[in-house]
């Protein structure tokens, strides 16, 4: 159905800050990827993000179909709810799918997705940066292997909207409304479910501003504890997940390049693309994702 891998032609849907910074650079410089275009809400910016790129712009809802119908994939950095249907609509064109995460913030629109990816037969990762760093990718894999892991505990907090925060993707709308559960909630979760097991049972309760705590129960009899926010204090920022068990502690090493790690991404791509194989962050795995998140915001909501 499509090119052999190394003559993949992938495009690129969104022209915002994270397109700039991560997919586009990475999608240029891949040996392996001819990099078909870029497609942007706002015609002005996809077309000077293809032109930095040498490549080609294109814009509206025909532009999309015209994207689609010039590659055999498609990278995403659009909004969850942008991307869902638009994604749906590229796998029935037959396009591979690159994903930004969370796939969806509603079940409905991550199991649509889903559902046209296993219609088309189309290949499909999930962009969530730890299962693809170079220093975390590895570590993920090796407490996989490990057992009798008793509890873990992770805490992500972001400042795109703390006094004194200069994030480029403070202006994002989608990340205003949703917080920190629904943007760096599935990094979390990307981190401790090939560990602990599938999530069996969420408890959630609201902190300060977006802030949102979670007590998980895993398939495996573990338990682990997350908090998420994008509003904590400049000083207070940071990321942390620890793992405890029979061995004692491992903690999560730090990470770097984003765009090394979408490269690998699309290196995973490539590779369930030729070989048919599911990749283990593939759709179903952000369908997952958002089913667990979407739980976890209907009992804060709950809870008021």
């Amino acid at each position: 159905m499509t090119k052999p891998a190394k003559q993949l032609r992938i495009g690129l849907l969104g022209a915002g800050p994270w397109a700039e910074r991560t997919q586009a650079p990475a999608l240029a410089a891949h040996p392996d990827v001819e990099f078909a275009g870029v497609w942007g809400r706002r015609a002005e910016a996809a077309a000077a993000l293809a032109a930095v790129h040498d490549t080609t712009a294109y814009s509206g809802d025909d532009g999309i179909d015209a994207l689609f119908a010039d590659c055999d994939a498609v990278a995403f950095a659009l909004p969850p709810d942008v991307q869902a249907p638009l994604a749906a609509r590229a796998a029935a064109a037959g396009c591979h799918l690159l994903l930004d995460k969370p796939v969806a913030t509603t079940v409905a629109g991550a199991r649509e997705t889903a559902e046209a990816a296993a219609r088309a037969g189309v290949a499909s990762v999930v962009f969530c940066t730890l299962r693809f760093a170079a220093e975390t990718a590895p570590w993920i894999d090796e407490q996989a292997r490990v057992d009798g892991w008793f509890t873990a505990h992770a805490r992500w907090l972001g400042s795109l909207y703390a006094p004194g925060g200069d994030s480029p993707y403070a202006a994002s709308p989608w990340r205003r409304e949703k917080g920190g559960l629904w943007d760096v909630g599935p990094h979390v979760l990307s981190v401790l479910l090939p560990v602990l097991g599938d999530v069996t049972e969420v408890t959630a309760a609201r902190g300060p501003v977006d802030t949102a705590h979670l007590v998980l129960r895993h398939e495996s009899g573990a338990s682990s504890t997350a908090t998420l926010s994008l509003s904590a204090p400049v000083k207070a920022s940071g990321v942390s997940i620890e793992l405890v068990g029979d061995r004692g502690a491992a903690v999560l090493p730090a990470w770097g390049d984003a765009i090394r790690s979408f490269e690998a991404a699309v290196d995973a791509l490539l590779e369930s693309a030729r070989t048919g194989r599911a990749h283990d962050c593939d759709v179903r795995f952000g369908l997952r994702l958002t089913e667990i998140l979407a739980q976890a915001e209907a009992e804060l909501l709950l809870r008021g």
